[in-house]
């Protein structure tokens, strides 16, 4: 429970975050009252197609659940309350049994909720296994790449270094590589932290090394035009500037382009996190649109896009991978296909708010500033923000 907050005369039940997750992937009506104020909810939130909520900050409930509040809190099988990290929520709960309305604590609360982290395979025309790892509270996704004993972890997240050691030791295979295909400006990097426990490579963009990388472990660059070998396959690298000056793709077996955060399968990359003015993001922006035109869009129409986020507007696949061809992309997203200029003043013209602390963060991954896993977690939560707009940019 938080600190300092009054326990619940009721007997409170709990729900563990992967169980209400559970409950919204299978389309099953769920309700969630989150007590946590206005400004933290509207940053992030739990939603889904089936979900029902509704903000009532904690403190308009200290004084008790009047009848003017049951009116705004909707009646659930049961309602589901959530703060930050298990304590108001409870409290809350246990008030709202008391007035006789059905309610459980999320447990642990939006940090709980921080905590899930899904696997999942993609259907992919290689002989290899391309593993796709999700964080539904922020969107961010880790791949893990398996060939004949041996593995490579592309922009794996220090939160989750144990997942890749545990799954790469049921799998029987080592982990050779810990990739990241750029500075990452919305979750911190766990590259060091894989390599410290699996002995695996350190691999970095040449160019994002470029920005001022000061690690206290050994690296190894990469630039275009160089290829990785995981067990019987080619990873071929791909220097993808845009989103940052050192994005840098990676295209698995000519079957999967691990697209970073340069192409999404909703959206295009914002280029407005590593320039500090308007003319800054203007030139990247261009230079994205140079990237696309050049580089990626030439690649095979059945490739498939394996972007390092997805959003609220992306719609997984039949199998809940985010992944999408990238010819399917060519016909539904009208910015491939726009000139320099417009593409430039397009991906300008709605840019959602940058990423919570991304200069910590940025600090962080550079290995400029030391921050403990406490902290590292606390930094990056919320939702990623690296597309170029809020909105889905596909159409059917």
């Amino acid at each position: 429970m938080d600190d300092g907050f009054p326990e619940p005369d009721a007997d409170v039940e709990s729900i563990a975050p992967e169980a209400l997750k559970q409950r919204i992937d299978d389309g099953r009506p769920v309700t969630i009252l989150d007590v946590r104020a206005e400004s933290e909810y509207e940053e992030w939130r739990i939603d889904g197609e089936s979900a029902e909520v509704a903000n009532v900050p904690y403190f308009e409930l200290l004084d008790g659940v009047s009848e003017n509040h049951l009116e705004r809190i909707p009646a659930g099988d049961p309602t589901v309350v959530v703060c930050a990290k298990g304590g108001s929520s409870e409290y809350v709960a246990g008030q709202l049994l008391d007035e006789g309305v059905d309610a459980v604590n999320l447990e642990r609360g939006m940090n709980g909720w921080a905590g899930i982290y899904e696997y999942r395979e993609l259907d992919a025309d290689t002989d290899a296994t391309v593993a796709q790892y999700q964080r539904p509270s922020s969107g961010c996704m880790a791949y893990m790449v398996v060939s004949d004993g041996e593995a490579a972890v592309v922009d794996p997240l220090r939160a989750f270094v144990d997942d890749y050691v545990q799954d790469a030791r049921a799998m029987g295979v080592d982990i050779t590589y810990a990739i990241d295909t750029h500075v990452h400006a919305d979750h911190v990097s766990g590259v060091r932290e894989l390599a410290a426990q699996t002995g695996a490579q350190v691999v970095l963009p040449e160019p994002a090394v470029d920005r001022g990388v000061e690690y206290d472990v050994d690296y190894e660059t990469v630039g275009d035009g160089d290829t990785l070998t995981v067990g019987d396959i080619d990873v071929d690298v791909l220097h993808t500037p845009g989103h940052t000056s050192g994005m840098t793709s990676y295209l698995v077996d000519d079957a999967v382009l691990l697209s970073g955060d340069g192409l999404f399968t909703e959206s295009v990359a914002r280029p407005d996190l590593e320039g500090a003015d308007d003319e800054e993001a203007r030139e990247a922006a261009a230079e994205l649109h140079e990237t696309l035109q050049s580089t990626i869009l030439p690649l095979g129409d059945d490739v498939l896009v394996a972007p390092a986020h997805f959003s609220d507007c992306a719609t997984p696949r039949d199998d809940g991978t985010y992944v999408t061809r990238l010819g399917d992309l060519k016909r539904e997203m009208d910015a491939l296909s726009m000139d320099r200029e417009a593409f430039v003043e397009f991906i300008r013209s709605d840019m959602p708010p940058r990423p919570a602390n991304y200069e910590e963060i940025i600090g962080t991954n550079l290995g400029q500033r030391a921050t403990d896993d406490e902290e590292a977690f606390e930094l990056e939560l919320g939702p990623n923000n690296c597309a170029a707009s809020s909105d889905a940019m596909t159409s059917d």
